[in-house]
């Protein structure tokens, strides 16, 4: 439930600079520029860019996500339809005033907008309810949906970029990747308390994170306001992170590129994303990977392509020909009388597939004319094409007829 409220008080299309019907290709070059230009690395020191870097992250983790986006568009477009009407404090007519304390709205009749939130000591919202009602969160009173409800929030997702090259993409590689991101706290290792102490059970919810209460012929309930939710109370906060559990800081990441990786693709790091609040699950980290050209090979899914210079004579008397792999040479046979432009094909010697095994490699011969030849060479080759004549080989019969 907590999420799809704060939903309400957070344009995510705003702060991507996207439509609200942008395409997830659309979002996600917006976030990439977005997160390029504000990433902390490249403006040190800098808190107002810090800050904006993580709602542009925050953003992008919702919006990036089918069922996430699903349901933030489904609570905004609830509150933006003009069942609940009132100033423009809130997406959708919300608003007033600064909060919602005493404020009364109008929808067909006086409505207190404290009384769907809960808005009067610690008893339950009733808004609370219905939004978690809809999207999995704590309503109706059950305890199963309030443990979920109460733990801590998981870290955010990320995402960055890396290039190799051809080669390192095909039979892949590990590389070293610096990331700034909210990670554990390495004073309280995530706890959120000072060292030597530890968090205690909140008394007012008895660690459910929510309380509650009976209005009517409903049940309402609600965050509990003294831990936030989290169903524990933290006296002592760390100093460092100061009781959050995370801190900002850069971080060396490994990452094991598998073999034939393309480029494009995405490659995800379970639990290296954002750090989740005390102690919380982290999010994921996915890394896109961009592969170079190579001046030798290209490739066709798990086949490795390559063109083979060779002399008219190896193609007509037929040649045994040295051709390079991705590992090492291969001897590659020209049979005789092979035509110019044809491919063959030698097996297993392609790039190495995830599940064992490797595609082929397609050689593709080409003939290579020589620019200069001596005079023997020449009165040679002047032989070989009266004799060529003589035989009555003509390489245009039937040719444009």
């Amino acid at each position: 439930m907590a999420p799809q409220r704060e939903w309400l008080e957070k344009d995510f299309y705003k702060e991507l600079g996207v439509s609200s019907d942008a395409s997830a290709n659309d979002i996600r070059k917006a976030y990439r520029k977005l997160a390029n230009e504000l990433h902390p690395d490249k403006n040190p020191g800098d808190t107002a860019a810090e800050e904006r870097f993580k709602r542009v992250s925050e953003a992008n983790s919702v919006l990036s996500d089918p069922e996430k986006k699903k349901d933030y568009d489904e609570t905004r477009a609830m509150f933006a339809g003009g069942r609940f009407r009132g100033g423009s404090g809130f997406p959708g007519g919300f608003g007033g005033g600064g909060g919602t304390g005493g404020a009364t709205y109008t929808t067909g009749g006086d409505f207190n907008l404290d009384d769907l939130f809960g808005g009067g000591g610690d008893a339950g919202g009733g808004l609370g309810d219905i939004l978690g009602g809809m999207f999995g969160g704590g309503g109706g009173g059950r305890s199963s949906s309030r443990g979920t409800a109460s733990r801590p929030r998981r870290g955010q997702d990320l995402e960055t970029e890396t290039t190799l090259s051809f080669r390192d993409a095909a039979k892949g590689t590990t590389v070293s990747m610096r990331v700034t991101s909210p990670s554990p706290c390495t004073t309280c290792h995530g706890s959120g308390a000072k060292p030597g102490t530890s968090p205690h059970v909140c008394s007012r919810c008895n660690g459910t994170g929510f309380v509650s209460r009976n209005q009517g012929a409903f049940g309402f309930s609600e965050p509990c306001r003294d831990c936030q939710g989290t169903g524990s109370i933290i006296d002592d906060p760390c100093p460092d992170c100061h009781g959050n559990g995370v801190q900002v800081r850069p971080r060396n990441i490994n990452v094991r590129i598998p073999v034939g990786v393309e480029d494009g693709q995405r490659i995800r790091l379970a639990g290296q994303g954002e750090a989740g609040m005390r102690g919380a699950p982290s999010g994921d980290l996915y890394v896109t990977v961009h592969v170079t050209g190579d001046k030798l090979f290209t490739r066709s899914g798990n086949d490795l392509k390559v063109e083979l210079p060779v002399s008219f004579s190896e193609l007509v008397l037929g040649a045994t020909v040295s051709v390079p792999t991705l590992d090492g040479t291969v001897g590659v046979k020209i049979p005789p009388n092979t035509a110019d432009g044809r491919t063959l094909r030698v097996r297993g010697r392609g790039v190495p597939k995830r599940a064992g095994g490797a595609g082929d490699l397609l050689v593709t011969v080409k003939v290579a004319v020589p620019t200069t030849l001596d005079d023997k060479a020449v009165e040679d080759l002047k032989a070989y094409a009266d004799a060529e004549k003589a035989s009555g080989y003509d390489p245009r019969a039937g040719w444009g007829k």
